[in-house]
């Protein structure tokens, strides 16, 4: 077994499980359940309330699907952060699952209210409201997480501990593409769950580089540890007819200058969910590929190929280590990436709320200011794509 391996466990112990509300997520809406899974699957929390439909009825009836009290199934969310703040055992942190447009008031509803916040990307629609947020945030001293989940996969935590080790020396070139196919089906089809990622009052002027360019952006900066400082996009409808763009070519700049690629489309044609990232240094490469998540691939400059796969030991480092939860051999997925980041929520809003400190590292979930770069990334690239793809800073300054 590799000095590297995991035998105790690098997380802390649960004092109890947390008790965990959703606003969103019902009428078997799919990211809603995704966070559910999330939760329940890191094992840390019980979700025992939820105002999941603004419409009341369909909240009642998914309050009910989900095992809800009927006193927690709230018909509104403003409602429930009254009421469970109100309660000797009240939520501790509630997930936000709603559309992007609603994502900020409801979380200073709950902000508002002393409780902990777990946010879906977007993080919001403008660059005003992720600063009002931020300013909360430092008033309250709450935890506010942002659910990049592709982040919390083991290898990716694997290839970012590895930069910052310099296993490729210094980074020089960075590149992120993400592609799907569904926009090339009728709207109606398209988005028939979600018809609100076409509605530019919904969706802050950007569908697809909202939708999952926030991921490859975030990905790109969370491995290569640098910040993309500037952009030029263009936006292009290539599938059906929408009213937002379904593709987004961008050229980018990130820290020191270093340069990059950044690709999404929605309608790439044989496409399921291709998420890759490819970070170049001077002394090797680093790729990872979303549909193949157990492995990372490193090719040294001028050396054999290393593919390392994810389980105990065999190069596998401490970062990476915390979240490997079956053997070698034996697949952990976006499923586990999800309970993964759960996990780390859960182990900062109990250490916030008993007052402990944590070790420093141990921790990387995104945050606020990781949901406010990704607000700063789509609208630069809307800004670029409005003035012909000209270079634009998409820095983001609190």
């Amino acid at each position: 077994m590799s000095k590297n391996a995991n035998l105790a466990g690098a997380f802390p112990a649960m004092g109890r499980k947390l008790r965990l509300g959703v606003v969103g997520g019902g009428a078997g809406a799919f990211i809603g359940q995704v966070h559910a899974r999330g939760a329940r699957l890191s094992d840390r929390w019980q979700i025992v309330a939820g105002a999941l439909s603004s419409r009341p009825e369909v909240a009642l009836a998914s309050g009910r699907d989900w095992g809800l009290d009927p006193d927690r199934s709230y018909t509104d969310w403003r409602e429930m952060a009254r009421a469970e703040a109100a309660r000797p055992d009240g939520i501790d942190a509630v997930a936000i699952t709603v559309p992007n447009h609603l994502h900020f008031a409801v979380a200073m509803a709950f902000m508002d209210a002393g409780i902990d916040v777990i946010c879906d990307k977007p993080l919001v629609n403008t660059l005003d409201e992720a600063r009002a947020l931020i300013g909360r945030q430092r008033e309250t001293g709450l935890i506010f997480g942002v659910t990049y989940s592709f982040a919390a996969h083991a290898m990716v935590r694997q290839a970012r501990q590895m930069v910052q080790e310099g296993a490729i020396g210094r980074v020089t070139q960075i590149h992120a593409e993400y592609f799907q196919e569904m926009a090339l089906l009728a709207a109606d089809a398209a988005w028939s769950g979600t018809p609100w990622r076409q509605d530019p009052a919904k969706v802050g002027g950007a569908a697809t580089t909202a939708d999952i360019g926030t991921h490859a952006h975030h990905l790109a900066e969370f491995v290569s540890g640098l910040r993309m400082t500037d952009l030029r996009a263009e936006f292009h409808r290539l599938g059906a007819d929408q009213p937002l763009e379904d593709t987004a070519f961008m050229t980018c700049r990130f820290q020191g200058g270093v340069p990059g690629t950044l690709l999404v489309s929605q309608a790439a044609a044989g496409a399921s969910c291709g998420l890759r990232i490819r970070i170049s240094g001077t002394e090797g490469t680093l790729e990872w590929d979303q549909e193949n998540p157990e492995y990372l691939h490193h090719r040294p400059f001028n050396a054999p190929h290393i593919r390392i796969s994810r389980g105990h030991g065999a190069g596998m480092l401490s970062d990476a280590a915390r979240f490997v939860h079956m053997p070698r051999g034996h697949p952990e997925a976006l499923s586990d990436a999800w309970g993964n980041l759960y996990e780390e929520f859960a182990i900062a809003i109990e250490a916030r709320r008993e007052g402990r400190d944590l070790p420093d590292g141990l921790l990387a979930y995104p945050g606020l200011e990781e949901g406010a770069a990704g607000v700063a990334f789509i609208q630069a690239a809307i800004r670029s794509n409005a003035e012909g793809g000209a270079w634009v800073s998409c820095a983001f300054d609190a």
